[in-house]
């Protein structure tokens, strides 16, 4: 028997690249693909790649330059950009990069199999379209391997909100949900295979309206749904919109026992003119009512954010306002950038904060945001959380899991194994976990 290719799949960014690489890696495992860990021993190497960070399209042409070599080595090997990247740059990436055999689309990387046969060819293969067909469904099953305790899985792709800083909609395409029944179907296998807890998917997932037995699903109908799943524990979702934050789905946090109290809720901006001139459609004032809704229905729920900090036109009396609420909110975690230009988006062509005044901006903001962080963090302690464990951790006999509240959470006794979902008694906050016993 010949031995099998050898696939090797670098990702960047978010969680639903993450997902994707699995699909990727699943869809070529049907064309005798095995995943290694090195480029070095690869017959198959594909950078799954991000948009958002600044300077995307140049770290991933750096990175390509750094397979001169190994291509020079192994003439057979078939190299390849995924992502979002790709769908932005297209052919530019196979003139700028010759080595680049394959560039595909995130919507399209059903279509591998057939790329990857043609590149065997001597051909190059592309494929950044929008197709009308379902790519969940065009793919392979996924094979029954055991999987460890937590799995992501999308549920809806592509963004219609287009603000003013974001390229996801020229990526990603229009939002698109898919079916609820085909959801139900991906996270009972995944059950089947070891998983006790889900992550929902989707660049706006709160915007879910998904075919259903009786018509279009909400994302609360979707998450009722799935707590009917025997074996499934916990349901999470990520990433959301203030303005897509249904009444049903405020209720389920507060009356669905799978459905974890965390909550990322991206607001970007404090200051209601910064977040008209982002097209963020709603105000500051309308997302602390919002808060208020969620905490009366789940008092204990943590919150997550993102900020966008430095963005064109905004004044210190704007950035005052993003530190207000930050102050009002208190988020359990959070994430904060400067501000860095999208070619193609509104936002890119309007005046630039200088960007020293970013700087300091930023950390002042992540330091305020650090002390909330702490503080909730540290508030843990003499509680009792329910621990999923999902790896060992650095000492001897130590095993890490995450509690209902996403905090990272080590213990040190031996009788813990990964998958096990445990009560555990909070003794000591550290800089970035918390340490406890067994209940």
């Amino acid at each position: 028997m010949s031995e099998p290719k050898k696939l090797y799949i670098k990702t960047y960014g978010c969680q639903m690249n993450v997902y994707d690489s699995e699909r990727m890696s699943e869809t070529l495992g049907g064309q005798g693909y095995v995943e290694t860990q090195s480029p070095d021993d690869a017959d198959m190497i594909l950078l799954n790649t991000c948009h958002i960070r600044e300077k995307a399209a140049e770290k991933v042409y750096s990175e390509l330059g750094r397979f001169k070599g190994l291509k020079a080595e192994k003439p057979d090997l078939k190299i390849g950009v995924a992502g979002c990247v790709a769908q932005a740059e297209g052919e530019e990436i196979m003139r700028r990069q010759p080595l680049v055999d394959l560039v595909v689309g995130p919507q399209s990387y059903h279509r591998l199999p057939e790329m990857e046969a043609k590149t065997r060819t001597g051909a190059k293969a592309l494929d950044t379209d929008f197709p009308e067909e379902d790519k969940f469904e065009k793919l392979k099953n996924r094979p029954k391997a055991k999987r460890g305790p937590t799995a992501f899985l999308t549920v809806q792709e592509g963004c219609d909100k287009f603000c003013a800083f974001c390229v996801v909609p020229y990526t990603r395409g229009v939002e698109v949900s898919r079916p609820a029944d085909r959801i139900i179907r991906e996270a009972q296998d995944l059950v089947e295979r070891g998983v006790r807890e889900i992550t929902l998917l989707g660049q706006n997932v709160n915007a879910y309206h998904g075919a259903g037995a009786n018509g279009d699903m909400t994302l609360a109908g979707l998450i009722w749904e799935l707590n009917k799943v025997d074996g499934l524990e916990r349901i999470r979702f990520t990433t959301s919109h203030p303005n897509d934050m249904a009444d049903d789905l405020i209720e389920a946090h507060g009356t669905c026992d799978k459905l974890m109290p965390y909550l990322h809720l991206p607001v970007q901006s404090g200051s209601d003119r910064i977040l008209k001139r982002m097209n963020r459609s709603h105000t500051a004032d309308s997302y602390l009512r919002l808060i208020e809704r969620i905490r009366a229905a789940r008092p204990d729920i943590v919150m997550s954010g993102d900020f966008i900090v430095g963005f064109p036109e905004e004044t210190d009396e704007d950035f005052q306002a993003t530190m207000d609420l930050v102050e009002q909110v208190k988020y359990g975690y959070a994430y904060s950038f400067k501000y860095s230009t999208r070619p193609g988006t509104p936002a890119a062509e309007r005046p630039q904060v200088d960007p020293a005044a970013a700087d300091e901006r930023l950390q002042r903001l992540q330091a305020l945001i650090t002390q909330h962080q702490r503080e909730i963090q540290d508030a843990m302690v003499g509680r009792k959380v329910r621990v999923l464990f999902e790896k060992t951790g650095r000492l001897p006999g130590q095993m890490v899991g995450k509690s209902e509240y996403l905090h990272s959470v080590h213990v040190s006794e031996a009788d813990v194994a990964v998958g096990d979902l445990r009560e555990v008694l909070i003794t000591d906050s550290g800089a970035n976990s918390l340490a406890g016993a067994l209940v």
